[in-house]
């Protein structure tokens, strides 16, 4: 049975009623096991990915991830997000342009997309 994928909100982009978070890609588990569970995700239907620039230690996660989705990509909607300063080694919040911008292009070429669904 084919999952939901409710419109979100009026942006008019459908998301699966499940999504998976990827946050423990790059630390917690290795490429072959994050392989493994994205492709178990997209074979249920999922299309919602939600990750972040810090997650798997300042961006490991968003490199597997671009990695691994290849020509899928066009079928899922990416989720990223900033805040924390991935640009020294503190724990700082960065919300000012110039930090948006490179963030933005940091996760980008990451990801290994020309676009990101939801930031």
């Amino acid at each position: 049975m084919p999952m939901d994928k409710p419109q979100l909100g009026r942006s008019g982009i459908s998301v699966s009623v499940l999504g998976l978070g990827c946050n423990n890609f790059g630390v917690a588990i290795d490429i072959d096991e994050t392989r493994d569970v994205v492709h178990a995700a997209l074979d249920l239907g999922v299309t919602l990915f939600d990750v972040a620039d810090v997650y798997g230690g300042r961006g490991k996660a968003e490199e597997f991830l671009g990695y691994i989705l290849g020509p899928k990509r066009k079928d899922i909607v990416l989720a990223t997000k900033f805040g924390l300063a991935m640009m020294d080694n503190t724990k700082n919040i960065n919300a000012s342009r110039n930090y948006i911008m490179r963030a933005v292009e940091d996760s980008l070429r990451r990801l290994r997309t020309e676009w990101i669904d939801l930031y």
